[in-house]
């Protein structure tokens, strides 16, 4: 399928195709999602089939308001829990997704939450996202765009290039800006808010508005509640080394702030040590790595604070055994 740069027309096409039951991947601000209408199951087993992702992996449903997750599925679960509500004021739209208790009349598929009492919900930041989701009278299921466990696409040619058999239209938005897949919070316990897959938004802009601690899980998940949390993930074929200062010979080696290096194969994630800049450019930098050719991507230290949590998060997973 040919990418489509996304005019009215084309945004309104995906829409129709998705009403339809088919694959679209549109831009959010995070990476390039691979929508399906989440209340159709034969389109939600498409997602799974397309990407060869597990089926116990759960998927995040996209919406075009806090307003339309609210009154939609999750109003009766969260108009006690002031919490869901305050972080939705605060970070919607935006790169966060809220785990809320499923109800007991659900319209999302089953299939998308993975057979858990649990949703994940999320609005994105994205022009083109919220256009497309406005014109669907259903929320999007839209897991990255890639095939399970690979490098998240942050261009629709990244899209293109690994799953364009699989799916019938690629809207083009750009480059996606953050460049890291959203920061799930666990709202189901009110009283015990936990940061399931960190982000762009950080722990301590959530706790900065909420004015208590965050908890981080203590370990990966082998049955996980959200996105994110198996150990191997983000992978390039090329294996990852991590908090390498002298690369090896013939490694690609992906650096942090100023580089002292000769390595003719060297990329950098932001060469002014900018953790922003870092996580828009960390998914380019892998695949740019990967395309290379070499058996082995050296990545330089990356400061374990703030975004950069999320930066270490991603590159651990995709340096973990496969």
């Amino acid at each position: 399928m040919p990418i489509l740069d996304a005019t009215d027309t084309h945004i309104a096409l995906a829409a129709q195709r998705l009403h339809e039951g088919a694959l679209v991947a549109f831009p959010t601000e995070t990476v390039y999602g691979l929508g399906a209408n989440a209340c159709d199951n034969s389109a939600v087993a498409k997602i799974y089939a397309a990407k060869n992702r597990p089926q116990f992996n759960p998927l995040i449903s996209h919406y075009a308001s806090a307003d339309a997750v609210f009154d939609d599925i999750a109003y009766e679960q969260t108009e006690g829990n002031e919490t869901a509500q305050i972080l939705a004021h605060h970070f919607w739209p935006g790169p966060m997704t809220l785990v809320l208790e499923r109800p007991a009349k659900c319209r999302i598929s089953q299939l998308a939450s993975a057979g858990l009492s649990s949703v994940a919900v999320r609005v994105p930041n994205h022009p083109v996202a919220l256009k497309l989701l406005s014109q669907c009278p259903f929320p999007v299921v839209a897991p990255s765009a890639n095939p399970s466990g690979k490098i998240s696409p942050s261009c629709a040619e990244h899209v293109e290039a690994a799953m364009s058999d699989r799916l019938e239209i690629i809207l083009d938005g750009g480059w996606c800006n953050a460049g890291l897949e959203s920061t799930v919070i666990d709202c189901r316990d009110p009283d015990n808010i936990m940061m399931l897959r960190p982000g762009p938004v950080t722990k301590s802009d959530i706790e900065q508005v909420l004015a208590r601690p965050v908890i981080l899980p203590q370990s990966d998940s082998d049955a996980p509640v959200s996105p994110g949390q198996l150990a191997s993930h983000y992978a390039p074929n090329a294996a990852v080394a991590l908090e390498v200062t002298t690369p090896p010979s013939g490694a690609v080696y992906i650096s942090f702030g100023i580089a002292n290096t000769d390595n003719p194969l060297h990329l950098s994630l932001s060469e002014a040590g900018d953790l922003e800049e870092a996580a828009a450019n960390l998914f380019r930098c892998l695949h740019q790595a990967d395309a290379l050719g070499c058996n082995l991507i050296a990545v330089s230290p990356i400061p374990q604070t703030g975004l950069g949590r999320a930066i270490n998060d991603r590159l651990r997973r995709a340096a973990a055994p496969r």
